[in-house]
């Protein structure tokens, strides 16, 4: 579990999960990474949203992909023709929001298809692309920069990493910015495709690069190459940016100690954080977490005691957060008592411990197969106001599958169900994956009937039905 800064929630919300992932604790949903769940659209004129039911909006998207996968079917090699579209017989009102959904559609779709079908992959692209262009057309419409980000999406869904660049041009040229979302877009998908590098060049000789709320651009690229783990160019993009002739600033120290630190490069590191100091700057709260973390996993318990009452000389008063990074890290490194220590200290200061504390401290207890202990724990944060989430389930179901408890496993799915804590893949594969090992295959069967007949998951069975822990 990686913890350091965090530098925004808006324009660096990916890379948030890597800089305080055990924050991911608090969704009680699954977290899915294909999730359509940040495709928002934040720059909708509230009018327009008034002004379309969502019944009619309904109605019309889902005529509207019908009639365009319908035409995928009928002319798989044809040319999208935006000047005679049978979607103009449609007579939909375009707007903003159809176009979204359409387009959530497609790619929906495309990660329906066979991953090694390249030839589906390229038809979805092009259907989204024609769709774009014939929806551009439309009188008195225009697209936001939500709808270029939404079709990126679907051009890396779909391998099509030169169409995306191509796409980005067309932004520039149409006068829309080139937002800190796009190189996420961007970097997140040339990364896979070993084209991280020329991505960032592209983006730092952009003059178009919207970089707020940095200080700079450079500070947002960093940070966003930080969120994607290309820890590699993190220095180079540093080297460029001091050859600039640009300032580096806490926030920049705080991105390059956490990349040298991942990786491996301590000895950096320490030169990082005294370089810092002679230039006149101050650690800040989320450098301070960095330290943390770094002492938890080191098992340094009193290193950290001192930075903690450090930081509250220096004015910075610890959090959650920064407890719950010092006790994850302990807990990984094995020193459970350590952290029950940190758990009543971080009480003893008035600092409540929130969900994501209580399922570190479970998740450690249950590694460590002291199961009472987790239980105990599970018991004391439903007593203090605390909701156990998915991960705490997950954890708890784990415990009790390794000690042969599945009687009480399975009734913790059930609670868990009750109390409206959807399960994700994870928990219901981890709980069918010790029910087979355990030779229970009719218990395991029945959970996975239970699963589909609720309509969770069922084109993950033959998946499920292969996994191992």
């Amino acid at each position: 579990m990686n913890f350091a800064l965090v530098f925004t929630t808006n324009v660096v919300r990916k890379a948030y999960r890597f800089l305080f992932p055990s924050r991911r604790f608090c969704n009680n949903g699954a977290n899915n990474f294909n999730d359509e769940s940040d495709l928002a659209f934040p720059h909708l004129d509230d009018r327009e949203a008034i002004s379309v039911p969502s019944r009619v909006l309904e109605i019309g998207a889902s005529r509207v992909l019908e009639a365009l996968l319908h035409q995928q079917e009928e002319e798989e090699d044809s040319v999208f023709d935006t000047k005679s579209s049978p979607l103009d017989e449609l007579n939909v009102r375009v707007s903003t929001l159809l176009v979204r959904d359409v387009l959530v559609g497609i790619l929906r779709n495309s990660r329906c298809h066979d991953n090694n079908n390249n030839n589906n992959k390229t038809r979805c692209a092009k259907l989204a692309y024609g769709f774009f262009l014939w929806s551009r057309e439309r009188e008195r419409f225009r697209h936001t920069v939500d709808s270029y980000h939404l079709l990126m999406k679907i051009f890396a869904e779909c391998g099509e990493y030169k169409a995306m660049w191509r796409l980005v041009d067309e932004m520039v040229q149409d006068g829309y910015p080139t937002t800190a979302r796009t190189f996420n877009l961007l970097i997140c998908s040339c990364g896979e495709a070993g084209l991280a590098k020329q991505a960032v060049v592209q983006f730092i000789k952009s003059k178009s690069f919207n970089y707020r709320p940095f200080k700079h651009s450079y500070n947002a690229i960093l940070s966003a190459l930080l969120g994607v783990k290309q820890y590699g160019l993190i220095e180079w993009v540093y080297e460029q940016m001091l050859e600039d002739g640009v300032t580096p600033d806490v926030v920049t120290y705080n991105v390059l100690m956490w990349s040298n630190y991942r990786l491996g490069k301590m000895e950096r590191f320490d030169r990082l954080f005294d370089e810092m100091a002679r230039d006149g700057l101050s650690p800040d709260l989320y450098t301070f977490n960095i330290l943390l973390h770094i002492l938890g996993r080191g098992n340094k318990p009193l290193a950290a005691l001192t930075t903690l009452n450090h930081m509250k000389e220096v004015g910075i008063e610890p959090s959650v957060i920064h407890f719950t990074t010092l006790i994850d890290g302990l807990s990984r490194a094995g020193n459970l008592e350590a952290c029950k220590y940190f758990l009543d200290e971080m009480v003893r200061v008035g600092c409540t411990p929130d969900v994501v504390c209580y399922t570190v401290m479970i998740t450690g207890y249950v590694v460590s197969g002291e199961l009472e202990k987790a239980k105990e724990m599970f018991s004391e944060m439903t007593i203090r106001g605390q909701l156990p989430n998915v991960f705490t389930y997950n954890s708890m179901i784990r415990g009790l599958c390794m000690a042969g408890e599945f009687r009480e496993a399975c009734w913790l799915l059930k609670e868990m169900e009750s109390r409206g804590c959807k399960p994700n893949f994870v928990v219901y594969s981890t709980l069918v994956s010790y029910l087979r090992k355990a030779g229970k295959l009719g218990e395991a069967r029945k959970v996975i009937r239970d699963m589909v007949k609720k309509g969770h998951y069922a084109h993950l069975v033959p998946k499920m039905m292969k996994y191992r822990r």
